[in-house]
């Protein structure tokens, strides 16, 4: 009998994901707390850490992982070019969020966040495992090839250039305490020339196991604080984990983005990038 494709989209709600629990196609990935995945994770979902997905410099500390580090990775995720990847954390989707936008500086698109993630799926009562799968290698991994990064990626000097000639969009999705300065991460505090400020986890529903709020009620504030969806979108926090969810919800709202992993580790620790304290202007 033949395997039915995997047919998923970026964002799956549990039901959607229970169908496909046992495929063989399929890698789930929570990216939960230790704590918490020890005691209760989805059937044969492989845990992986944050700190599997950053590459940390003096200045940066959520750069995109090297190739060394990259192979790793899917060697970790025993992942081939035929899988599909659902991932999921308990925080409402901003580290499943950025192992999505990693797989996609690869070139693997065949991805799909759970909505709410464990939240959800205990909400929607779901059974669990404590058990942990023992897996084959997979016959051919994935290749690591970085040249797609560029698509979702950007790096500082291109980043500057585009502020000093006031010709990019930006999203700063931190506390409004370290958008306005107030919260110091950095050397510096405040936010980037232009940026406008809209915290990632305003999109999530706490009333709802942690799911995103409609689409509607999201694209309306985003434009309401000024957003052009029809024109590029560059998003950033502090080390490119909370802008992980950012970046997916851009992709939902089919808004062009591309993430600056450099973040405000980066930014704003050089001495030399322009910085803005205070509330963004209306």
């Amino acid at each position: 009998m033949a395997v039915p494709e995997i047919n998923l989209g970026l964002l799956i709600e549990p039901d959607e994901l229970l169908a496909y629990l046992d495929h063989p196609q399929l890698r789930i990935v929570d990216l939960s707390r230790s704590s918490v995945y020890e005691q209760l994770h989805l059937a044969h979902a492989y845990a992986l850490r944050p700190a599997q997905l950053v590459r940390q410099e003096e200045l940066a500390t959520g750069l995109l992982p090297d190739q060394a580090q990259l192979e790793a990775l899917i060697r970790h995720l025993n992942l081939s070019p035929s899988h599909h990847v659902v991932v999921y954390d308990d925080e409402g989707g901003a580290w499943a969020g950025r192992l999505i936008w990693t797989l996609h500086c690869l070139g693997f698109t065949q991805t799909s966040l759970l909505n709410g993630g464990i939240h959800a799926w205990l909400g929607a009562g779901l059974p669990t495992t404590s058990e942990v799968d023992t897996v084959e290698p997979v016959s051919h991994l994935y290749p690591v090839d970085t040249s797609h990064a560029a698509q979702y990626q950007i790096q500082y000097d291109e980043l500057r250039t585009l502020i000093d000639s006031q010709s990019v969009q930006l999203w700063d999705c931190r506390t409004h305490d370290e958008y306005t300065g107030l919260r110091l991460a950095a050397r510096r505090g405040g936010h980037m020339p232009g940026a406008l400020h809209f915290e990632w986890s305003t999109a999530l529903n706490r009333e709802n196991h942690l799911k995103l709020h409609p689409f509607e009620r999201t694209q309306h504030r985003l434009q309401q604080l000024g957003f052009r969806l029809d024109q590029p979108v560059i998003v950033y926090c502090q080390s490119h984990h909370r802008s992980g969810l950012a970046y997916i919800l851009a992709r939902l709202l089919d808004w062009p983005v591309r993430a600056y992993d450099g973040a405000w580790s980066e930014w704003g620790n050089r001495l030399d990038s322009p910085v803005i304290t205070g509330e963004q202007p209306f």
